[in-house]
């Protein structure tokens, strides 16, 4: 059971409570909105938590804990659940029938969506909604707001982004930015991180990008003569970028390298045991999307991304392939579609960032 499946589990739960007379009707209003379904935090139990019973307590006239334990009832009888804890002031925590079927279920999630893994479909169109977004006629600004328009629309929302000026043609030509309107605009959303103290252009776009998203918009950007431009286009492990691009690189590497041994991936939960950190970041790179967007902060998926790069390289890549006489096995066609579910997250998140995901490198 994937996080989506379970996501829709909760809301039929909270159906059957509204027609069964437990839960006042009001709730199914609240409950239509997206039920959020991410791994517990500290505190919590199991393979996935929600706070869904917090934000229906209201619209039920009921405490929390009390909206919880009604849903909990009828979800520990749903398949693929084999139990539900209530924890807290009222979350629901869960422990589904077999953990490694839900890694592989994920694996297979992430396969069919692609790059556009943790999206949501428009749910702004119908309202005509548009969150207009304005930054100042400076590149740091400029380069964020267009990556903050790509994580909301990601999320489903309209978008519009302004500048009071026109972008240099650099900024545009060399990094790629984009702004829909210049001049005078409706008031919007300011996007205003710390300005680049130093021009970032002779980076190249991809470099210059991730020296701009990486740091949290209250931290200064590593480039100018203080900094060692060379940090930002080294091909070494000290720089993370290259870290996140060599990891996708690898991915498709493995992919290559099992063809000429005669195997392809195949989604199979036997063969993700040892690598439940790995799958936990994938499963967590939706609420990674999410944050980022409504946080307004490109840098929580650019750190998300060099986290998932670094446990596929230390845990993942050395096991895909067959060693010395070897056979290839169902645990290593599991492995591999591991391996290319790393990639299509880690293709997914640069794009948003705007920056480019070669298959070699």
């Amino acid at each position: 059971m994937t996080p989506a499946e379970l996501s829709r589990t909760v809301l039929r739960a909270v159906r059957r409570a509204v027609d069964d007379g437990e839960l006042d009707a009001a709730v199914c209003a609240a409950g239509e909105e997206r039920i959020v379904v991410e791994r517990p935090r500290a505190g919590g139990q199991g393979d996935y938590a929600t706070n869904v019973a917090l934000q229906l307590a209201r619209p039920a006239g009921r405490p929390p804990r009390q909206v919880a334990e009604i849903l909990s009832r009828r979800l520990g009888e749903s398949p693929g659940i084999d139990g539900v804890v209530v924890t807290g002031p009222g979350f629901l925590n869960f422990r589904l029938s077999e953990s490694a079927s839900a890694s592989g279920a994920l694996v297979a999630e992430i396969l069919r969506a692609g790059d556009r893994y943790g999206f949501v479909e428009a749910e702004a169109a119908s309202t005509g909604h548009v969150v207009q977004l304005r930054a100042p006629d400076e590149v740091r600004a400029l380069v964020v707001m267009e990556s903050v328009a790509r994580l909301l629309r990601s999320q489903g929302v309209l978008v519009r982004t302004s500048c009071a000026g026109r972008p240099r043609p650099e900024w545009v030509d060399v990094l790629g930015v984009h702004v829909d309107e210049t001049g005078s605009a409706p008031v919007g959303v300011n996007v205003r991180p710390v300005p680049a103290p130093a021009d970032p252009v002779p980076l190249g776009r991809d470099a210059a990008r991730w020296a701009l998203l990486h740091p949290a918009g209250h931290d200064r950007p590593r480039i100018g003569d203080e900094y060692d431009e060379h940090e930002h286009l080294a091909q070494r492990e000290s720089n993370p970028l290259f870290r996140v691009r060599y990891a996708h690189a690898r991915t498709h590497a493995l992919t290559r390298n099992a063809a000429d041994l005669g195997f392809t991936g195949a989604v199979d939960p036997t063969g993700q045991d040892g690598h439940e950190d790995l799958v936990a970041a994938l499963a967590d790179h939706p609420r990674i999307l999410r944050t980022a967007a409504a946080q307004h902060a490109p840098d929580r998926l650019a750190r998300h991304l060099v986290g998932v790069a670094d446990t596929f390289m230390a845990s993942l890549h050395p096991a895909v392939l067959p060693h010395g006489e070897e056979k290839p096995s169902a645990a290593h066609r599991a492995r591999l579609a591991l391996a290319e579910a790393v990639g299509t997250v880690l293709a997914g998140g640069l794009t948003l960032l705007g920056i480019d995901a070669p298959e070699h490198l």
